[in-house]
């Protein structure tokens, strides 16, 4: 199993604190031959602590079960 890094934002907890996130696909290829066999999406803390996504933007962090929340992504001034 691969792991690629796609993404990563940040996120606060209800204090204020901000997470920096790391968002990864991950595949096998064994099981990418089978039909219907999608890339699982895994999020990790930028220091390895595991992430659960639950719905919309919050997620929580497993070892803690702090709940945090995505902030909006900023738009860069062109």
């Amino acid at each position: 199993m691969a792991a690629v890094l796609v993404g990563q934002f940040h996120a606060r907890d209800a204090e204020g604190r901000v997470y920096s996130v790391h968002e990864f696909q991950e595949s096998n290829p064994a099981q990418d031959s089978q039909a219907g066999s999608m890339p699982t999406t895994t999020y990790k803390l930028a220091i390895g602590d595991r992430v659960e996504k639950l719905e919309g933007d919050e997620f929580k962090l497993i070892q803690s079960g702090t709940i945090i929340v995505r902030e909006s992504q900023t738009t860069l001034a062109s």
